[in-house]
This record gives C-alpha cells, sequence and structure tokens, in this order.
C-alpha cells in the first residue's frame, strides 16, 4: 500500500516538473519573439520583391511595410498553408526565400482564378504568369435582404466579366469599388473590409488599393473561374472559341437585363 502511494506521488511530481518544464520554455519563447529587433527597411524591402518576383500584388517596393505589403503577405501565407498572421518576421523572409510562385490550373489563355479554399484571386496572362490577391468570399451564413432570407453563398462555376462600374456604387447592402460583374448581382470588387476568412454577401472581395487597377486588367469578357477542392470548369473551350464566349457573354447580359440586381456585397 505504501509503495503505491509513493509511485503516485513519484508520477505527479515527474507530471508537475514537465509542465513546469513546458511553461518555462513558453516563456522563453514568447519573451525572444517579443525582444525580436523590429525589421529593417532592407529587409522589408527584399521580402517585397521577393513576393513581387513570385507574382503577390505588393504595390510599390519601396521597403515600407504598407498595405500592400500586407496584402501581398497575407496572399502568400493562404496560399502557402501558413498561419495567416499578416506579420512580417525573420521566420516569415526566410520561408519566402524557398518559396516557389503560385501555379495556375490552367495555362495558355488570359483569365482569372478564384481558388475559394486558399482564398486567393489569380489573374494569370497568355504566358501563364500570375498576379495574387487575397481575397474574402461567401460566409455561407444567412442574411436578410427585402424582408427575404438568403445564403451567402458566391457561386462556383466558368464565368464572363460581363458588366462593370467605375469608382463607388452605392447598394443595400453596402457599397463597392470597381465592380466587375460576373453572375447575377456577384462581383469582384474593392471593399473596406477584406477579412482572411469567408465574410463576404457572396461576392468576390479584394483590397482596395488594387482596385482599380484590377478593373483595368479584367476588361469586359475576361474568363473567371472559381472554385474550390470539390469543382473545377474548364475555361479553354471559350478561350479556344471566341463565338462560343460572344454567345456566353451575350446570354449574361440578356439575364442581367432581366434580373433584377441585388448585388450582394
Amino acid at each position: 500500500m505504501e509503495f503505491t502511494k509513493i509511485g503516485t506521488q513519484y508520477a505527479l511530481m515527474k507530471l508537475f516538473f514537465c509542465l513546469c518544464l513546458v511553461f518555462i520554455s513558453a516563456c522563453i519563447t514568447a519573451v525572444r519573439a517579443q525582444s525580436s529587433p523590429p525589421l529593417n527597411r532592407l529587409q522589408i524591402k527584399e521580402a517585397e520583391r521577393l513576393l513581387a518576383e513570385r507574382g503577390y500584388w505588393t504595390g510599390v517596393v519601396d521597403g515600407r511595410f504598407d498595405t500592400g505589403t500586407q496584402s501581398a503577405l497575407i496572399a502568400f501565407q493562404k496560399w502557402e498553408g501558413r498561419q495567416i498572421t499578416g506579420k512580417l518576421t525573420p521566420d516569415e523572409i526566410d520561408t519566402i526565400r524557398t518559396s516557389s510562385s503560385p501555379g495556375a490550373r490552367e495555362t495558355g489563355y488570359a483569365h482569372v482564378e478564384v481558388d475559394l479554399d486558399r482564398q486567393v484571386l489569380l489573374i494569370i496572362n497568355e504566358d501563364g504568369g500570375v498576379k495574387v490577391l487575397p481575397v474574402s468570399t461567401g460566409s455561407n451564413q444567412p442574411f436578410m435582404d427585402h424582408g427575404k432570407e438568403s445564403i451567402a453563398y458566391t457561386p462556383r462555376g466558368r464565368f464572363l466579366v460581363y458588366d462593370k462600374t467605375f469608382g463607388w456604387e452605392n447598394g443595400d447592402l453596402g457599397s463597392v469599388y470597381y465592380a466587375n460583374y460576373i453572375t447575377g448581382g456577384v462581383a469582384i470588387h474593392g471593399f473596406r473590409s477584406v477579412p482572411t476568412e469567408p465574410a463576404s454577401h457572396g461576392c468576390i472581395r479584394i483590397p482596395m488599393f488594387a482596385a482599380r487597377e484590377v478593373s483595368k486588367l479584367l476588361t469586359l469578357g475576361t474568363i473567371v473561374l472559381v472554385f474550390d477542392k470539390a469543382s473545377f470548369v474548364s475555361g479553354k473551350a471559350w478561350a479556344d472559341n471566341p463565338k462560343l464566349k460572344e454567345a456566353a457573354l451575350g446570354n449574361s447580359a440578356a439575364r442581367d437585363y432581366l434580373y433584377e440586381r441585388e448585388k450582394p456585397r
């Protein structure tokens, strides 16, 4: 009986000792992280340059950690499956150095891909080059609009930019900036809030700083592929057959004429 009691006490002491070591180690790590010197301008500029070279949309590469730099870093963290912190650290820079450019699902023609799982948008040119932005898409949560309940859902599939607005456009669910409509009231547009997770009413939100330039790149008729891991529809048929794409674009415009756009945000 005494031996059992002593053994139990020993096991408890051993467990307590291990927990103390874990706690001390965590404290040391936290202190080191807090005491790390801030990154200098050369380090930030290197990170910006590397991100830009890999296709992430950084804005001006000037060594300033601004909105564009943070946006590119978040897109990188999303694509690589890293913790999405939006914070540039020496560890993040090391990871960027050894990374490669994001790859498009399809190449050989200019188009846009929206990866709903990663929550990123890729603008792909005919040579396969990419420009990558973080996005926030439909939250899949119910919401009320005009007294009706809807689900904040971003449709999957193959679409075309069939209508555009320039500057600010006001709607019942919020104001959008340089909207590029792809189906019904769903658009790729700038928005003041682009969380790191799905949060829109169905639209594809992009950072404000890039919205105007994105609008210039997404001309009428631009092919947009929206997909998750369970769905992907190729756009090559439209790219290879302009008449087929023109017919689809005409159908989209006709549907929009008959559809009272509610413009999800």
